[in-house]
């Protein structure tokens, strides 16, 4: 979780070579520099473009492959492919959305997923979440009211938080959603954090709290629609921002 939040918000740089290759050709991608449909420059230009050997480049092109973002043709070259085709559940593509800049319908897709999987999720833990699962979603919401977080440390707070309640839902299918989760809520952190609003904070929190209360009681339908205010708050604060041209 660390690297994601070094890359989203802090922005730091990959460290190996096949990893630098793998984000800057994915950006260039994503960017639309390299447009759906257009061939690829050769091995030869992208080594000398990236600074690394043929391996390492190959290597890099088998990554973004195997994410559905190229595909190579014999005799043809590598292809970029459309975005339908992208594995948008792969922390590194969400990565390079926010980092080229994303739109107010980019988030509301995001939030739809959300929707979807978090809700459910918190009303799973609501009936199989163990005594000790509890008290940590209990422990994490409480200290998401530490008035000394900045954005950073908000996000990180906010991200452990809702990973457990993927957790705590037995289900290990909603586990692996996390990277979306994490991306969705570290992008949507950095557009517009609750540290730049006064009580805004405190809200989090006891918003947080509320779902761990309803987890608390069993109260299924509780947790999920405490769930879903959570979700609605921090989608309903972006949604401002683009509407007061904030983030246009």
């Amino acid at each position: 979780m660390k690297d994601l939040l070094e890359t989203v918000i802090a922005r730091a740089p990959k460290r190996t070579s096949h990893a630098q290759v793998v984000d800057q050709l994915g950006k260039a991608i994503v960017s639309g520099e390299f447009p759906v449909g257009s061939i690829l420059p050769g091995d030869p230009e992208l080594a000398a473009r990236f600074r690394v050997s043929r391996t390492v480049l190959r290597e890099a092109m088998k990554t973004l492959a195997a994410k559905g973002m190229i595909v190579p043709r014999a005799r043809i070259g590598t292809r970029v492919t459309p975005p339908k085709e992208w594995n948008l559940f792969d922390a590194d593509i969400l990565t390079w959305h926010f980092a080229c800049g994303v739109n107010e319908e980019f988030l509301q897709h995001l939030s739809e997923v959300r929707f979807a999987f978090e809700t459910h999720a918190a009303a799973l833990a609501a009936r199989n979440a163990s005594d000790a699962e509890i008290a940590t979603m209990m422990r994490l919401a409480v200290a998401m009211g530490d008035a000394n977080h900045s954005a950073e440390t908000l996000a990180e707070a906010d991200l452990k938080f809702h990973l457990s309640v993927l957790d705590a839902s037995g289900n290990p299918f909603l586990r692996t959603v996390g990277s979306l989760i994490e991306a969705a809520l570290v992008g949507v952190f950095r557009l517009s954090s609750p540290t730049d609003e006064k009580g805004g904070i405190d809200e989090v929190a006891r918003n947080h709290i509320r779902i761990v209360e309803e987890i608390r009681n069993r109260n299924e339908a509780g947790a999920r629609q405490a769930m879903e205010y959570v979700i609605k708050y921090g989608r309903d604060r972006i949604h401002e921002a683009f509407a007061k041209g904030e983030l246009a």
